[in-house]
């Protein structure tokens, strides 16, 4: 048989405290956690548009030598990319648009992942899982998205 030692008076505070920080750390909304997400994913893209476009041949010559991407031509995919990562970051800032823009960087994500860096998981991963809760859980209350869906719903 064990015995459990009653809990003393400083352990029962610093419980106390911890359950009460955890409590009002649960309270911060979601839509105040969402913002740092979509910022930070925009200029992880973001910058990765303004190296290509700074040296637009240097930028092809990665897609016809160092990427080696099947399917697509290195040129085409080239223009897909710097589309993708000139639009997407500014829908993520404006929380316009968020989950499909969401999708379309986690795709990329995922052919970067397995086709081109595969070594670089760690970051990839970071990407993914902050893709994927803009993804499920959407841009927050402060977006576009947010004011679009209240006037749909007024408007009905």
């Amino acid at each position: 048989m064990t015995t459990t030692k009653p809990s003393t008076e400083p352990e029962l505070m610093h419980r106390s405290r911890f359950c009460r920080v955890g409590a009002w750390l649960e309270r911060v909304p979601y839509a105040l956690l969402a913002i740092p997400l979509r910022v930070a994913l925009a200029t992880v893209f973001w910058n990765s548009a303004m190296v290509k476009l700074a040296d637009w041949d240097a930028a092809l010559d990665l897609f016809r030598n160092e990427y080696n991407l099947p399917v697509l031509p290195p040129e085409l995919a080239a223009y897909m990319a710097v589309s993708i990562e000139l639009s997407t970051p500014v829908l993520l800032v404006l929380g316009l648009a968020t989950r499909p823009a969401a999708f379309v960087l986690l795709a990329m994500t995922s052919i970067i992942e397995i086709f081109v860096y595969p070594q670089a998981w760690p970051t990839h991963i970071q990407w993914a899982a902050m893709l994927l809760v803009l993804l499920c859980r959407g841009s927050g209350k402060w977006s576009l998205d947010h004011l679009i869906r209240q006037k749909w719903v007024a408007a009905r």
